[in-house]
């Protein structure tokens, strides 16, 4: 690495730009253009100044090299070391594009620049029909990487766990899931799993509202005199209540946020096949606010349900009509401001400690496969699912008790700020935290609940994971 930093630092100033790039690349007899050079440069340049020097330039080859293994990996399915024609045919043909036998000993043997299968031709140094590890990496080493098929593939998380939050970050897709149509398939078995995930912890998630609103210094609420007071005043059936709408509105909000953040992520003008940890992060933020924004009365009935008394609605029509009567329509959007701002940290939380687990595990143990196995999926997906509740578990409790409000003659309809004051000068800052304990207690539930169905769904709308 010393020697090949020396050889393409062409002034000798310590650094590597992108004109010294084109320079040393073209006397070792290497093609790029400017822009897979200025990429190679911006994916290496930690403090941003405009050039490489020795120690960026090797963190950037052996990340590199780490992605480079994986692929090669996932291309030679015979496990032999060795890339071959068949195995050219089969990997072209899982992306929906058939050739010839003959068409791809022409990809492997023949040199030609320019030519569209390039990043292949110029690898078959020694003729022998097949692509090994040192020519495949010898290659591609100075190549900017996409990220990587199979670790989108394997390290699906907003779309498998539900923890009754719908602020994540929304999952990649790889072109051949979107060309193929899986992607929606994804989409329909992570709404059923979310459906039966959300109602087998309905009674846990209704204790959660309870407490939010109900429990302070002089009435504490703890579990169990919860529950048995939910079941003397409505018996178990009343376990459930709210959670109805709350399973109704994973679909349109699952869908209206795919949609959006797509759309966001063709306006941000990127082409690639994911986007990086900050670009996500604003993409599925900006997503997860148009979601909740249209679907946000929902929120407010899901809490207006799970707190009514027996008798008091009729269902969810009649606790609609109920609350536009009574209350007019802006009802409807109470909360609304908190629930927008513990976006932010949620979604940003979840999505950072989320990638660092993966990307640890993934430089730690992915010698061969990019597949982390379900015991590692649901302790990532559940670390970082809880570090991000956890986060934004204050105004997640302000928007709660800021829905619950009901317009009574006299009565006080404080503003999110006025809440925040009067939880912390009446209850201290805990007040800010009732039903964490439930609320925590449903994580793993919930998580591997919705793991387990979210498989079999995928097994029976026919989703290949490979």
């Amino acid at each position: 690495m010393k020697v090949l930093f020396q050889v393409l630092d062409v002034n000798g100033d310590g650094g590597i730009c992108v004109n010294d790039l084109t320079i040393g690349l073209k006397r070792l007899g290497v093609h790029r253009t400017e822009h897979e050079l200025m990429k190679i440069v911006k994916a290496g340049d930690k403090d941003l100044d405009g050039q490489l020097d020795f120690e960026e330039f090797v963190h950037y080859l052996k990340d590199h090299e780490k992605k480079l293994r994986l692929v090669f990996k996932s291309l030679d399915k015979k496990n032999d070391g060795r890339i071959d024609s068949q195995e050219i045919m089969q990997s072209l043909r899982d992306l929906g594009v058939n050739i010839s036998e003959e068409q791809a000993e022409k990809i492997l043997k023949r040199i030609k620049r320019g030519h569209i299968w390039a990043p292949i031709l110029y690898m078959d140094k020694n003729g022998t029909m097949t692509i090994n590890w040192n020519e495949w990496r010898d290659y591609h080493l100075l190549h900017p990487a996409e990220n990587i098929p199979e670790i989108i593939l394997y390290w699906k998380h907003s779309t498998i766990f539900d923890v009754g939050e719908s602020l994540l970050v929304p999952d990649e897709f790889t072109a051949e899931e979107k060309q193929t149509g899986m992607w929606w398939r994804h989409l329909v078995a992570g709404g059923g799993a979310g459906a039966v995930s959300r109602t087998c912890t309905a009674p846990l998630d209704r204790l959660k509202v309870l407490m939010q609103v109900h429990a302070s210094k002089s009435n504490s609420m703890q579990i169990a005199g919860g529950f048995s007071q939910m079941i003397r005043e409505g018996g178990v059936r009343s376990l459930w209540r709210g959670n109805g709408i709350n399973v109704i509105k994973i679909a349109p909000e699952s869908a209206i946020k795919f949609m959006a953040y797509e759309q966001i992520k063709r306006l941000m003008g990127s082409n690639q096949e994911t986007l990086g940890i900050g670009e996500r992060l604003v993409a599925g933020s900006l997503a997860g606010a148009i979601a909740q924004s249209s679907i946000y009365p929902m929120e407010v009935l899901k809490t207006r349900l799970a707190l009514r008394k027996t008798g008091q609605y009729s269902g969810i029509l009649d606790c609609a009509k109920h609350i536009l009567r009574k209350e007019g329509a802006i009802a409807f959007y109470k909360g609304y401001f908190p629930n927008m701002l513990g976006i932010l940290p949620y979604a940003g939380i979840d999505l950072a400690v989320y990638e660092t687990l993966k990307n640890s595990w993934l430089q730690r143990f992915a010698t061969d496969s990019a597949d982390p196995g379900v015991f590692v999926l649901l302790a990532c997906g559940t670390t970082s699912s809880t570090c991000g509740q956890l986060s934004s578990y204050p105004l997640a409790l302000v928007r709660t008790r800021m829905q619950a409000q009901a317009t009574v003659e006299g009565g006080p309809q404080m503003s999110m700020t006025g809440l925040f004051r009067h939880i912390v000068t009446t209850e201290g800052v805990m007040g800010l935290y009732r039903g964490l304990a439930p609320n925590f207690m449903k994580v793993i539930p919930s998580v591997s609940i919705s793991y387990v169905v979210y498989e079999y769904l995928k097994l029976k709308l026919g989703v290949q994971s490979k």
